[in-house]
Protein backbone atom coordinates (compact mmCIF):
# COMPACT_ATOMS: atom_id res chain seq x y z
CA UNK A 1 0.00 0.00 0.00
CA UNK A 2 1.99 2.91 -1.31
CA UNK A 3 0.77 5.56 -3.73
CA UNK A 4 3.05 7.31 -6.24
CA UNK A 5 1.87 10.68 -4.89
CA UNK A 6 3.48 9.80 -1.56
CA UNK A 7 6.96 9.68 -3.17
CA UNK A 8 9.16 12.39 -4.68
CA UNK A 9 12.14 11.92 -7.03
CA UNK A 10 15.15 14.10 -6.20
CA UNK A 11 17.29 13.10 -9.19
CA UNK A 12 19.05 10.10 -7.68
CA UNK A 13 16.38 8.30 -5.69
CA UNK A 14 12.82 8.61 -4.44
CA UNK A 15 11.89 9.62 -0.90
CA UNK A 16 8.69 9.47 1.13
CA UNK A 17 6.67 12.70 1.40
CA UNK A 18 3.54 11.19 2.97
CA UNK A 19 2.97 8.53 5.61
CA UNK A 20 -0.16 6.40 5.91
CA UNK A 21 -1.51 5.77 9.41
CA UNK A 22 -3.33 2.48 9.89
CA UNK A 23 -5.38 3.98 12.73
CA UNK A 24 -7.06 2.16 15.57
CA UNK A 25 -9.31 -0.09 13.50
CA UNK A 26 -10.50 -0.79 9.95
CA UNK A 27 -13.99 -1.60 11.20
CA UNK A 28 -16.27 1.24 9.96
CA UNK A 29 -18.98 0.54 12.55
CA UNK A 30 -16.43 0.62 15.37
CA UNK A 31 -15.03 3.89 14.03
CA UNK A 32 -18.51 5.46 14.11
CA UNK A 33 -18.83 4.38 17.75
CA UNK A 34 -15.37 5.62 18.71
CA UNK A 35 -15.79 9.04 17.05
CA UNK A 36 -18.24 10.59 19.58
CA UNK A 37 -16.42 8.90 22.48
CA UNK A 38 -13.01 10.27 21.53
CA UNK A 39 -14.42 13.69 20.65
CA UNK A 40 -16.22 13.86 24.00
CA UNK A 41 -13.10 12.81 25.91
CA UNK A 42 -11.00 15.45 24.12
CA UNK A 43 -13.54 18.24 24.74
CA UNK A 44 -13.82 17.30 28.42
CA UNK A 45 -10.02 17.19 28.75
CA UNK A 46 -9.74 20.73 27.34
CA UNK A 47 -12.60 22.13 29.44
CA UNK A 48 -11.46 20.55 32.71
CA UNK A 49 -7.79 21.45 32.28
CA UNK A 50 -8.51 25.03 31.20
CA UNK A 51 -10.98 25.34 34.08
CA UNK A 52 -8.39 24.10 36.57
CA UNK A 53 -5.77 26.56 35.27
CA UNK A 54 -8.21 29.48 35.53
CA UNK A 55 -9.33 28.44 39.01
CA UNK A 56 -5.73 28.27 40.27
CA UNK A 57 -4.96 31.67 38.73
CA UNK A 58 -8.12 33.32 40.11
CA UNK A 59 -8.07 32.00 43.68
CA UNK A 60 -5.26 33.35 45.86
CA UNK A 61 -5.63 30.44 48.31
CA UNK A 62 -4.28 28.15 45.57
CA UNK A 63 -1.14 30.20 44.97
CA UNK A 64 1.12 27.55 46.48
CA UNK A 65 3.90 25.46 44.89
CA UNK A 66 1.70 22.35 44.59
CA UNK A 67 -1.00 24.14 42.62
CA UNK A 68 1.58 26.14 40.68
CA UNK A 69 2.97 22.84 39.37
CA UNK A 70 -0.56 21.48 38.87
CA UNK A 71 -1.48 24.39 36.60
CA UNK A 72 1.50 23.57 34.37
CA UNK A 73 0.54 19.87 34.40
CA UNK A 74 -2.85 20.92 33.03
CA UNK A 75 -1.15 23.07 30.37
CA UNK A 76 1.03 20.13 29.34
CA UNK A 77 -2.01 17.83 29.16
CA UNK A 78 -3.82 20.32 26.90
CA UNK A 79 -0.87 20.48 24.47
CA UNK A 80 -0.18 16.76 24.81
CA UNK A 81 -3.74 15.75 23.95
CA UNK A 82 -4.14 18.42 21.24
CA UNK A 83 -1.09 17.15 19.38
CA UNK A 84 -2.85 13.86 18.64
CA UNK A 85 -6.58 13.79 19.50
CA UNK A 86 -7.96 16.19 16.81
CA UNK A 87 -6.26 14.31 13.96
CA UNK A 88 -7.23 10.93 15.43
CA UNK A 89 -10.87 12.02 15.65
CA UNK A 90 -10.91 13.41 12.09
CA UNK A 91 -9.22 10.25 10.75
CA UNK A 92 -12.28 8.17 11.68
CA UNK A 93 -14.01 9.59 8.57
CA UNK A 94 -11.06 9.17 6.20
CA UNK A 95 -10.67 6.17 3.92
CA UNK A 96 -6.91 6.71 3.70
CA UNK A 97 -5.40 8.24 6.84
CA UNK A 98 -2.47 10.15 5.35
CA UNK A 99 -0.13 12.57 7.09
CA UNK A 100 2.64 14.54 5.41
CA UNK A 101 6.25 13.97 6.36
CA UNK A 102 6.48 17.47 7.90
CA UNK A 103 3.19 17.15 9.79
CA UNK A 104 4.34 13.78 11.14
CA UNK A 105 7.60 15.33 12.38
CA UNK A 106 5.75 18.24 14.02
CA UNK A 107 3.26 15.89 15.69
CA UNK A 108 6.04 13.73 17.08
CA UNK A 109 8.02 16.77 18.25
CA UNK A 110 5.10 18.30 20.21
CA UNK A 111 3.95 14.94 21.57
CA UNK A 112 7.46 14.02 22.77
CA UNK A 113 8.16 17.50 24.15
CA UNK A 114 5.01 17.41 26.27
CA UNK A 115 5.46 13.75 27.24
CA UNK A 116 8.99 14.25 28.53
CA UNK A 117 7.99 17.51 30.21
CA UNK A 118 5.23 15.62 32.03
CA UNK A 119 7.75 12.98 33.20
CA UNK A 120 9.99 15.70 34.62
CA UNK A 121 7.12 17.70 36.11
CA UNK A 122 5.75 14.65 37.94
CA UNK A 123 9.25 14.20 39.43
CA UNK A 124 9.31 17.88 40.47
CA UNK A 125 5.89 17.48 42.08
CA UNK A 126 7.14 14.43 43.98
CA UNK A 127 10.06 16.51 45.33
CA UNK A 128 7.58 19.20 46.36
CA UNK A 129 5.51 16.65 48.29
CA UNK A 130 8.63 15.34 50.06
CA UNK A 131 9.68 18.82 51.18
CA UNK A 132 6.10 19.56 52.35
CA UNK A 133 5.98 16.37 54.46
CA UNK A 134 9.63 15.87 55.41
CA UNK A 135 10.54 19.52 56.09
CA UNK A 136 7.24 21.31 56.83
CA UNK A 137 8.79 24.18 58.82
CA UNK A 138 11.21 25.03 56.00
CA UNK A 139 8.77 24.34 53.17
CA UNK A 140 7.92 27.94 52.25
CA UNK A 141 11.60 28.91 52.33
CA UNK A 142 12.86 25.95 50.27
CA UNK A 143 10.01 25.90 47.74
CA UNK A 144 10.14 29.61 46.99
CA UNK A 145 8.40 31.07 43.94
CA UNK A 146 11.79 31.62 42.32
CA UNK A 147 12.83 27.99 42.73
CA UNK A 148 9.46 26.73 41.48
CA UNK A 149 9.74 28.94 38.41
CA UNK A 150 13.24 27.65 37.68
CA UNK A 151 12.08 24.04 38.12
CA UNK A 152 9.29 24.55 35.58
CA UNK A 153 11.74 26.24 33.18
CA UNK A 154 14.08 23.23 33.47
CA UNK A 155 11.13 20.87 32.89
CA UNK A 156 10.12 22.52 29.61
CA UNK A 157 13.69 23.09 28.44
CA UNK A 158 14.59 19.45 29.05
CA UNK A 159 11.52 18.31 27.16
CA UNK A 160 12.23 20.67 24.27
CA UNK A 161 15.90 19.73 23.85
CA UNK A 162 15.24 16.00 24.14
CA UNK A 163 12.34 16.13 21.71
CA UNK A 164 14.36 18.24 19.25
CA UNK A 165 17.24 15.76 19.34
CA UNK A 166 14.94 12.77 18.83
CA UNK A 167 12.91 14.42 16.07
CA UNK A 168 15.90 15.65 14.06
CA UNK A 169 17.76 12.34 14.36
CA UNK A 170 14.68 10.35 13.29
CA UNK A 171 13.35 12.55 10.49
CA UNK A 172 16.78 13.20 8.97
CA UNK A 173 16.94 9.52 8.11
CA UNK A 174 16.34 8.51 4.49
CA UNK A 175 12.84 7.09 3.84
CA UNK A 176 12.61 5.53 0.37
CA UNK A 177 10.03 2.79 0.44
CA UNK A 178 7.43 1.58 2.95
CA UNK A 179 5.37 4.47 4.30
CA UNK A 180 2.75 2.68 6.40
CA UNK A 181 2.83 3.51 10.13
CA UNK A 182 1.12 0.78 12.14
CA UNK A 183 -0.34 3.20 14.66
CA UNK A 184 -2.88 6.02 14.92
CA UNK A 185 -0.18 8.69 15.38
CA UNK A 186 3.48 9.24 14.52
CA UNK A 187 5.69 7.46 17.06
CA UNK A 188 9.38 6.67 16.66
CA UNK A 189 9.20 2.88 17.36
CA UNK A 190 6.90 2.58 14.32
CA UNK A 191 8.71 5.15 12.13
CA UNK A 192 12.38 4.14 12.46
CA UNK A 193 11.85 0.62 10.96
CA UNK A 194 10.58 2.33 7.77
CA UNK A 195 13.95 4.02 7.22
CA UNK A 196 16.20 2.91 4.35
CA UNK A 197 19.32 4.25 6.08
CA UNK A 198 21.18 3.18 9.21
CA UNK A 199 19.08 4.20 12.25
CA UNK A 200 21.91 3.64 14.76
CA UNK A 201 22.24 7.31 15.78
CA UNK A 202 18.48 7.71 16.18
CA UNK A 203 18.30 4.59 18.33
CA UNK A 204 21.18 5.83 20.53
CA UNK A 205 19.49 9.23 20.98
CA UNK A 206 16.22 7.49 21.88
CA UNK A 207 17.98 5.17 24.31
CA UNK A 208 19.83 8.01 26.05
CA UNK A 209 16.60 10.01 26.42
CA UNK A 210 14.84 6.96 27.87
CA UNK A 211 17.63 6.19 30.35
CA UNK A 212 18.60 9.66 31.56
CA UNK A 213 15.30 11.53 31.35
CA UNK A 214 12.38 9.11 31.53
CA UNK A 215 13.95 6.57 33.88
CA UNK A 216 15.77 9.38 35.67
CA UNK A 217 12.46 11.14 36.37
CA UNK A 218 10.89 7.85 37.44
CA UNK A 219 13.81 7.16 39.80
CA UNK A 220 13.59 10.65 41.34
CA UNK A 221 9.86 10.09 41.87
CA UNK A 222 10.45 6.70 43.52
CA UNK A 223 13.20 8.08 45.76
CA UNK A 224 10.99 11.01 46.78
CA UNK A 225 8.22 8.64 47.79
CA UNK A 226 10.73 6.52 49.66
CA UNK A 227 11.72 9.59 51.71
CA UNK A 228 8.04 10.50 52.10
CA UNK A 229 7.26 7.02 53.47
CA UNK A 230 10.21 7.29 55.89
CA UNK A 231 9.01 10.71 57.07
CA UNK A 232 5.44 9.47 57.58
CA UNK A 233 6.65 6.46 59.60
CA UNK A 234 8.54 8.80 61.93
CA UNK A 235 5.36 10.75 62.80
CA UNK A 236 4.10 10.06 66.28
CA UNK A 237 0.49 10.90 65.52
CA UNK A 238 -1.53 8.46 63.44
CA UNK A 239 -3.88 11.25 62.39
CA UNK A 240 -0.96 13.34 61.12
CA UNK A 241 0.37 10.34 59.19
CA UNK A 242 -2.97 9.80 57.45
CA UNK A 243 -3.26 13.49 56.63
CA UNK A 244 0.26 13.56 55.20
CA UNK A 245 -0.37 10.47 53.10
CA UNK A 246 -3.65 11.89 51.78
CA UNK A 247 -1.79 14.90 50.34
CA UNK A 248 0.13 12.46 48.10
CA UNK A 249 -2.62 10.13 46.90
CA UNK A 250 -3.64 12.22 43.87
CA UNK A 251 -0.07 12.63 42.67
CA UNK A 252 0.67 8.96 43.32
CA UNK A 253 -2.35 7.96 41.22
CA UNK A 254 -1.27 10.26 38.37
CA UNK A 255 2.29 8.89 38.47
CA UNK A 256 1.08 5.27 38.46
CA UNK A 257 -1.24 5.84 35.50
CA UNK A 258 1.27 7.78 33.39
CA UNK A 259 4.45 5.80 33.99
CA UNK A 260 2.62 2.48 34.23
CA UNK A 261 0.97 2.74 30.80
CA UNK A 262 3.91 4.45 29.07
CA UNK A 263 6.50 1.93 30.31
CA UNK A 264 4.25 -1.01 29.44
CA UNK A 265 4.04 0.28 25.84
CA UNK A 266 7.71 1.05 25.24
CA UNK A 267 9.37 -1.71 27.28
CA UNK A 268 7.73 -4.72 25.60
CA UNK A 269 9.13 -6.60 22.57
CA UNK A 270 7.33 -5.96 19.27
CA UNK A 271 4.86 -8.48 17.87
CA UNK A 272 1.53 -8.40 16.04
CA UNK A 273 -0.33 -9.10 19.28
CA UNK A 274 1.64 -6.54 21.29
CA UNK A 275 1.03 -3.94 18.55
CA UNK A 276 -2.74 -4.20 19.12
CA UNK A 277 -2.25 -3.98 22.89
CA UNK A 278 0.09 -1.01 22.45
CA UNK A 279 -2.60 0.86 20.53
CA UNK A 280 -5.09 0.33 23.36
CA UNK A 281 -2.56 1.40 26.00
CA UNK A 282 -1.52 4.38 23.87
CA UNK A 283 -5.15 5.52 23.76
CA UNK A 284 -5.11 5.44 27.54
CA UNK A 285 -1.98 7.52 28.15
CA UNK A 286 -2.33 9.85 25.14
CA UNK A 287 -6.08 10.54 25.15
CA UNK A 288 -7.67 9.42 28.43
CA UNK A 289 -5.04 10.42 31.03
CA UNK A 290 -5.12 14.14 30.04
CA UNK A 291 -8.84 14.02 30.87
CA UNK A 292 -8.37 12.06 34.10
CA UNK A 293 -5.58 14.18 35.64
CA UNK A 294 -7.74 17.23 36.54
CA UNK A 295 -10.35 14.87 38.01
CA UNK A 296 -7.77 12.95 40.03
CA UNK A 297 -6.49 16.19 41.56
CA UNK A 298 -9.94 17.74 42.11
CA UNK A 299 -12.56 15.21 43.18
CA UNK A 300 -11.25 14.57 46.71
CA UNK A 301 -9.40 17.85 47.11
CA UNK A 302 -10.92 20.15 49.74
CA UNK A 303 -8.83 23.13 48.60
CA UNK A 304 -10.15 22.85 45.03
CA UNK A 305 -13.76 22.41 46.21
CA UNK A 306 -13.53 25.45 48.47
CA UNK A 307 -11.92 27.46 45.68
CA UNK A 308 -14.78 26.53 43.34
CA UNK A 309 -17.33 27.70 45.94
CA UNK A 310 -15.49 31.00 46.47
CA UNK A 311 -15.18 31.61 42.74
CA UNK A 312 -18.85 30.84 42.06
CA UNK A 313 -19.85 33.11 44.95
CA UNK A 314 -17.78 35.98 43.51
CA UNK A 315 -19.20 35.46 40.01
CA UNK A 316 -22.84 35.31 41.15
CA UNK A 317 -22.66 38.38 43.40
Amino acid sequence: MRSESSMVWDGNHSSVTVFILLGLSDDKELQLILFPIFLGIYIMAIIWNVGLILLIRMDSHLHTPMYFFLSFLSLIDICYSSSISPRTVSDFFKKEKTITFTACAIQYFVFTWMGIAECCLLAAMAIDRYVAIGKPLQYSVIMSSGLCGRMVAVVFTTGFLSSFAQTTSCFNLYYCGPNIIQHFFCDIPQIIPLSCSNPFISQIVLLLAAIFIVFGSFLVTLLSYGFIAASILKMSSGKASVKAFNTCTSHLAAVTLFFGTALSVYMRPNSNQSMKQDKVLSVFYVIIIPMLNPLIYSLRNKDIKEAVKRTLKRLTW
